[in-house]
């Protein structure tokens, strides 16, 4: 009797646990199925998203480009480096480019930003940032003719030759590095400094009258574009020699290596000549504050291209 009720237990539990395994491997094959199904849906989606993608892609292809996108790649999209690129002046930089085909492109875009694709004095803008360190004077931005700037002081005249006047704030730099230059055995004197409207007119007419438009424009400045006019422009020599000859004193090479120091830089370069429209003045120093100075020492550049690359906005 036992021995039937064992069996029939066994044959119960036998029966049951194959019923368990059955169930797991439907579950299993469920689960599976489930699985597959929906990476076949997913994959279809992707397939059908792509060969939509393909299609905009192919449509976008196809699309025929407009007359800015076909100059910008003439330009080789340079706009997409520079932040000072103008897109107002895209004609002229494909002009300036055409002409002057072994030109690096970023000085194509900051030469036409300056204005070179032009005739110099052929546009006559305000001068920027005015009654500020960071003022642009040159042919191409002037100074109204009633322009005096704000804080003129006198240099003192143990720096100076006479009644010589700057701006405060260059005038004390000034006379910082004068003092320095001293103690090390140097020379600075100021001999031009601010000057007005009436002033510089007269001085242009004068040389006009002397060597023609065309020479004077090469080493004078027409009244109002003037550096000397910002209150923050400097001629200077070393008291024994006329200032024109500073570039042959150990002075002058004094000032190469410390001028920046004092936020001072020199305008006008032999190799600037084409940028600045003048002829290379060792003696004019211009003040633009430390840091801008330093910044033109570490990398050699005019001021009008430093404008352009920073300050024109």
């Amino acid at each position: 009797m036992n021995n039937s009720l064992n069996n029939n237990n066994s044959k119960v539990k036998l029966n049951n646990s194959k019923g368990n395994k059955n169930i797991i491997i439907i579950t299993i094959i469920l689960l599976l199925s489930l699985t597959f199904l929906i990476l076949f849906i997913v994959f279809t989606n992707n397939n059908q998203e792509n060969n939509n993608n393909n299609n905009n892609n192919k449509e976008e292809n196809n699309k025929p480009l407009t007359e800015l996108e076909k100059k910008l790649i003439e330009l080789e999209n340079i706009n997409e480096k520079l932040d000072f690129f103008k897109e107002e002046y895209i004609d002229r930089y494909i002009e300036y480019k055409n002409n002057n085909p072994n030109l690096d492109l970023e000085k194509v875009i900051i030469y036409v930003n300056i204005g070179l694709d032009q005739e110099f004095y052929s546009k006559n803008y305000p001068s920027p940032n005015q009654n500020t360190n960071k003022v642009l004077t040159n042919k191409f931005y002037s100074l109204s003719k009633d322009y005096v700037p704000n804080n003129l002081e006198t240099i003192d005249s143990n720096f100076s030759s006479g009644n010589k006047q700057m701006v405060k704030e260059a005038k004390e730099a000034f006379e910082q590095m004068a003092k320095d230059a001293k103690t090390e055995g140097y020379n600075i004197r100021a001999v031009s400094t601010y000057r007005s409207y009436q002033y510089q007119e007269n001085l242009y007419s004068n040389y006009v009258k002397a060597d023609g438009t065309e020479k004077a424009d090469t080493y004078s400045a027409r009244a109002g574009s003037s550096e000397h006019q910002t209150g923050l422009a400097v001629d200077v020599d070393n008291i024994t020699l006329s200032y024109t000859s500073f570039g042959k004193t150990k002075e002058y090479e004094w000032m190469q290596q410390n001028a920046y120091k004092y936020g001072f830089i020199l305008r006008y370069t032999k190799e600037a000549e084409f940028i600045t429209g003048y002829k290379e003045e060792p003696w004019h120093y211009r003040y633009v504050g430390i840091e801008i100075a330093t910044y033109i020492q570490n990398n050699p550049m005019t001021y009008e291209e430093y404008f352009v690359r920073f300050l024109d906005k």
